[in-house]
């Protein structure tokens, strides 16, 4: 369960990109904060600028005015305590599923006997273990993201950035596959925050959606998810009468012009 603890603070940050011929205004003071174990969901229209927020948090770019923190410290460069999950899983075709488990390790200089076997324990843990000798080629796409978030996972970080991980696959396997995933980061207690499209998904997964207004984008509005029964399945909560509440002040919120 989430607690007290602030893990990311952003503080009246902006973004503007510079072109040539243009300045485009992305973010408008934009002030939220992640919590310990939390998973947080971030919504908003196309080109609002969602994943310019994790790039941020990431520490690839720098905001153009406002500051970032981690821990309570702040952040100017790449940071190691943070992970970055893409939308395609990026697996290299040509290595095993435990090679490319170990990428990270590899790239970080720390595949070492301890770092190797705890990827090797997340495999065996999480039902990959059979599969290690397996090319992605021959993975479902949900297998393939698993993996792409174990080796994510095996670099141990504290917070976990996922951008819109399950649209590439279809909806039956997004549902499936969305649950174990969110499972897994329960169990290993990790700090979340997860862009997406989807407003059933971002209720079901979360603990907190935060709603961006269109660019240049400020927070609109951040709702507390919360069912009366815990442990509920994404399609249990999608039975549930909370979920269209949720839903409807969501769409409202996304669909309001301003």
């Amino acid at each position: 369960m989430p607690c007290n603890k602030k893990i990311i603070s952003l503080k009246n940050v902006s973004m503007n990109y510079h072109t040539l011929s243009k300045e485009t205004f992305a973010l408008n003071n934009i002030s939220f904060d992640v919590h310990d174990k939390e998973f947080v969901t971030i919504l908003g229209p196309s080109g609002c600028g969602k994943s310019t927020i994790l790039s941020l948090i990431s520490g690839m770019i720098k905001p153009s005015k406002g500051n970032i923190y981690i821990n309570s410290k702040h952040i100017d460069l790449c940071n190691s305590t943070v992970a970055y999950m893409l939308q395609r899983d990026n697996l290299l075709e040509w290595r095993t599923i435990k090679q490319n488990v170990l990428l990270g390790l590899e790239i970080k200089k720390n595949l070492c006997k301890e770092s190797m076997q705890y990827a090797l324990n997340l495999l065996k843990t999480y039902g990959l273990e059979d599969f290690i000798d397996y090319y992605p080629s021959q993975l479902s796409g949900g297998m393939r993201q698993k993996v792409a978030l174990i080796r994510t996972l095996a670099i141990n970080p504290q917070v976990l950035l996922l951008d819109e991980p399950f649209s590439a696959l279809d909806y039956q396997t997004r549902i499936s596959i969305s649950e174990e995933i969110k499972e897994i980061i329960h169990k290993e207690k990790k700090t979340s925050i997860l862009v997406s499209h989807d407003i059933a998904e971002a209720i079901c997964l979360s603990d907190r959606v935060i709603i961006l207004s269109k660019r240049p984008s400020k927070v609109k509005k951040i709702i507390n998810i919360k069912f009366k029964l815990n442990n509920l399945t994404s399609i249990q909560k999608r039975k549930e009468p909370g979920f269209q509440k949720y839903f409807d002040e969501i769409w409202q919120e996304m669909n309001d012009s301003e």
